[in-house]
């Protein structure tokens, strides 16, 4: 995820260029190439929706008062006005409501249980409500003089979720090609009236429309035209609360692919010969992942592996087809990480977005300056509306590959044909393909040009707060998974993904947002569309309005345990970064963490802190080596021992949440927030060498390989990546974002990031990014580079570092070097491989020293071993000398000689 600032919402939305027209007359071809939206009656209610329609009959009221009568009235042509104190006028016709004293059924109960007490009624003819939310609606409290006393629109999901929930059963929405035409399927319940707009072209003029046909059971409209190649948009006739009867010119929601800046959808058979790449059919996926503990992740952005890379030819940087160039410096980069161990590439947003215009983006101009200069972000933010970049998480069709990263987005066929032949690139490298998906949000809402979902069923996708707004706790316009037509968009979409472009797993954005029931349905309907298992992961954050499961039961840390489901583990990543995501200003200097110098080496601000604060940073460095583990019982620096979900991390949750390690994702560095190396420029003494942060770099990468569960790594983490201290680089531009595959830089000291999201710390950086000391030299980047790789071969060679279950790990994972009297700066580790499938050693003991001079450290559990260096560390080929020079074990005392600041594996034949 990333925060928005709202100019880039509001500069897409503007003022809405609507036509307005007297009547609302039949759909012509003339409106096929018309206003993306006109006003056929503007609305002269107001657009509170206060009242929820719980289901097909019961209406509930919040806050509404005990006296007077109650109405609901109902107006096709949006012309409603309802004036405390005066009569409603404009409405076509009321239905009568009754108190309703009954108990509210089961489930509708538990879904509203939300909803603040009020007035329960119940609608006294039924049969009439679907007819009634076709049109424009509000419930009215009369007096008894009919005179208005209050007035709400009303909150729909509920009614439309029972009166049409066959609709849920439709497998076929969007188009399905024919041999001589092609079908089409809408769910549009509160359309009046749905026609299909069809193009022989993308740019062309319409060649027909064709009326839909409404389905009354399911709230679906259904057409046959056009045929396969062409283009089309619906037409569809519907009341928005905000702008009253309108007449929506929209692409479909089940887009496969679409046209330039997504302007019509694609009419396209995924299945058809013409859209695979030569093998597709018979190039699989890499047979690497078993179990969920074997994904190692390398998550990467299109457009940042090849748009700085000279060895792609310059038509395919920052493309989908750069994946194909086998020969590149990235893809041989990507293909030694495979080699090493690396599972699986988890692409950032590839869908379809709205941010990045298709065509004619523009590249800022940036020359060459000093480390510090403001040249760099000024023209970033110059041009940031109308570049080139954004990471993605602003969807706009969730179906349709995105287009920017296709070589001719003109034409619907090229991003589906590229996409593929990316996956099949990264397969044939021995990589399986992630995809990072944002069902979360949507990148705008309501009548807005690039809103698509809440310009069909206008206030059904959207999650509602109080007063009917839509909530925007991700930062954009939040989706409403829990309603049955969404949660199956969600669905429906993942199992495309899965079946059509061979994606072997799902990373999910603030995934806490989704219900955990609707993330099980997507993971059993996923499975058996990819005939196979696909894994799925994500941000399983508790926050905003569905927090302590407010709504429903959440995909979210502490309730997904059991589901099998991986969510990322702050507890960790805040030990071993130090401070917390979101911090800023002196805590950004002043809160080291394990590996950059917590007590042991505090920098140059920081202050003395207690032993104590680097004790409890071990013991959460230790709960995530093991997994996150509810049940673990972890030996603490105060002398218990006690199971992970006893102790408080965070003030307030527990270190273990996990039931198995499958559920836990563990990084200490992603897209989000400063990069490690960017961190440890706050964090360590000023005085540290460039050498000795690649130390600490590949200590970061050395616990995440060792943790139990999932290990997940950023993209340019192995070669010391820098942003040059830009804590949100989301639209940042390609300056902030390179890569640099010749290992020659790493972008530290390239400018001042952007002010928006750094001004204010502008008195800090500025002083980091000319320090000579923290920018590395090509040696530092490659040593980083192959101890990195050899971290990757020790975590594939056993099984013992990608335990199955949580019984696994609480009986053969042993933590030495406990309690108030440990070395707390040297983590020792001890895994049992007696009989263990695939653990190819009798025994593991790793240890992990963050200090800046050696240790020796005496275990008498482990006299008379007998100890070797793993064989890649002991290798003439292993990366840190080091190691082969320095490190010891001795059999007769049960000790071991561990260099400064590195991460040693010892192990038993």
């Amino acid at each position: 995820m990333r925060v928005w600032r709202a100019a880039r919402q509001v500069s897409l939305g503007g003022a809405l260029a609507l036509t307005c027209v007297a009547a609302a007359a039949a759909p012509s071809l003339a409106d096929c190439d018309g206003a993306y939206a006109t006003v056929l009656q503007p609305a002269d209610a107001g657009a509170d929706a206060r009242a929820y329609w719980l289901n097909g009959r019961i209406i509930k009221w919040p806050g509404a008062g005990d006296d007077g009568v109650y109405k609901l009235y109902y107006s096709a042509s949006a012309r409603l006005r309802a004036e405390v104190g005066a009569r409603v006028a404009g409405a076509d016709g009321s239905l009568a409501l009754a108190r309703f004293s009954g108990a509210l059924p089961a489930e509708v109960a538990q879904r509203f249980r939300y909803v603040a007490n009020g007035a329960l009624l119940a609608v006294v003819d039924p049969v009439r409500v679907p007819a009634a939310l076709m049109r424009q609606v509000l419930i009215v409290r009369e007096a008894e003089d009919g005179t208005v006393l209050d007035a709400s629109g009303l909150q729909i999901a509920g009614a439309l979720d029972d009166i049409y929930a066959g609709a849920a059963r439709t497998d076929d929405l969007g188009v399905s090609v024919g041999v001589r035409d092609a079908g089409f399927k809408l769910w549009a319940p509160t359309a009046q009236h749905v026609a299909l707009c069809t193009y022989a072209s993308g740019t062309g003029k319409a060649a027909a429309i064709t009326p839909m046909t409404r389905d009354d059971a399911t709230g679906v409209w259904s057409a046959r035209a056009g045929r396969d190649g062409q283009y089309y948009q619906y037409l569809i006739d519907v009341v928005a609360p905000t702008a009253g009867l309108v007449r929506n010119l929209v692409t479909d929601p089940y887009s496969v692919s679409l046209t330039t800046d997504s302007k019509r959808s694609y009419i396209a058979d995924l299945d058809a010969a013409k859209l695979k790449p030569s093998g597709w059919d018979k190039t699989p996926s890499p047979d690497k992942v078993a179990a969920q503990t074997d994904m190692t992740v390398y998550e990467l952005h299109v457009r940042d592996f090849s748009i700085n890379d000279n060895t792609v030819s310059p038509a395919h940087r920052g493309k989908y087809s750069a994946f194909t160039e086998a020969g590149s410096n990235g893809m041989r980069h990507l293909a030694a990480l495979s080699k090493a161990g690396m599972t699986d590439i988890h692409l950032l947003p590839v869908y379809d977005i709205g941010s990045v215009p298709e065509q004619g983006c523009v590249v800022p101009r940036i020359s060459a300056s000093a480390p510090d200069s403001e040249q760099p972000q000024a023209a970033v933010e110059q041009t940031r509306l109308t570049d080139c970049y954004n990471w993605g998480y602003d969807p706009f069709h969730y179906n349709a590959p995105e287009g920017s990263y296709s070589t001719d987005p003109a034409d619907g066929a090229k991003r589906i044909i590229e996409f593929r032949q990316m996956v099949q690139a990264l397969h044939k490298t021995g990589l399986r393909v992630g995809m990072d998906v944002v069902y979360n949000h949507t990148f705008i809402a309501g009548q807005n040009e690039k809103s698509v979902l809440d310009r069909i069923v206008p206030g059904y996708y959207h999650r509602l707060n109080a007063k009917g707004d839509i909530e925007k706790s991700t930062c954009c316009y939040n989706t409403a998974t829990e309603n049955l037509m969404m949660g199956k968009l969600m669905v429906d979409s993942v199992a495309q993904w899965a079946k059509q472009y061979k994606i072997d797993s799902f990373r999910f954005d603030l995934m806490g947002h989704q219900p955990r029931a609707v993330m099980e349905q997507l993971q059993a309907r996923a499975d058996r569309a990819a005939g196979k298992h696909i894994n799925l992961i994500g941000e399983g954050w508790n926050f905003g309005e569905v927090a302590d499961g407010a709504r429903f039961v959440q995909a979210s840390q502490l309730s997904l345990n059991g589901s099998g489901i991986g969510t990322f583990s702050d507890r960790a990543r805040d030990a071993v970064r130090g401070g917390g995501a979101g911090d800023s200003g002196r805590q950004l200097i002043t809160e080291q963490g394990y590996i950059n110098g917590l007590v042991y080496d505090a920098n140059e601000q920081a202050g003395q802190r207690p032993l104590q604060d680097l004790l409890h940073a071990s013991d959460m460095v230790k709960a995530g080596l093991a997994g996150t583990i509810r049940s673990y019982p972890l030996p603490t620096a105060d002398g218990r021992t006690v199971p992970l979900q006893d102790i408080v991390y965070g003030g307030n949750q527990p270190a273990g949440y996990a039931s198995e390690p499958g559920e836990a994702v563990n990084y200490v560095e992603n897209h989000d927030n400063q990069t490690l190396y960017d961190i440890n420029a706050f964090k360590l003494p000023q005085t540290a060498s460039a050498r000795e942060r690649a130390q600490v770099q590949m200590l970061g990468a050395a616990i995440n390989a060792f943790s139990q569960g999932v290990a997940y790594f950023h993209a340019g983490f192995d070669i010391l990546r820098s942003k040059s201290l830009d804590r949100n680089s989301f639209e940042s531009g390609d300056w902030f974002n390179r890569l640099d595959w010749s290992y020659q830089d790493n972008y530290y000291g390239t400018g001042l990031p952007p002010a928006a999201d750094n001004g204010k710390d502008y008195g800090l950086i500025k002083p980091l990014l000319t320090n000579a000391n923290i920018k590395p030299a090509p040696a530092d980047i490659a040593w980083s580079r192959d101890v990195f790789r050899d971290l990757l071969a020790i975590r594939a060679s056993s099984t013992l570092f990608r335990l199955r279950t949580a019984e696994d790990i609480r009986q053969r994972l042993r933590f030495y070097n406990n309690g108030p009297r440990q070395v707390a700066t040297l983590i020792v580790a001890h895994i049992d491989g007696k009989g263990y499938a695939g653990a190819r050693f009798k025994s593991v003991t790793y240890l992990i020293n963050v200090d800046k001079a050696m240790r020796r450290i005496t275990v008498a559990e482990e006299k008379n071993r007998n100890y070797q260096l793993h064989p890649v560390q002991a290798s003439m080929a292993a990366a840190d000398k080091r190691l082969t020079r320095e490190a010891r074990y001795d059999k007769t005392s049960g000790s071991f000689t561990i260099p400064a600041r590195s991460a040693v594996v010892f192990v038993e034949n």
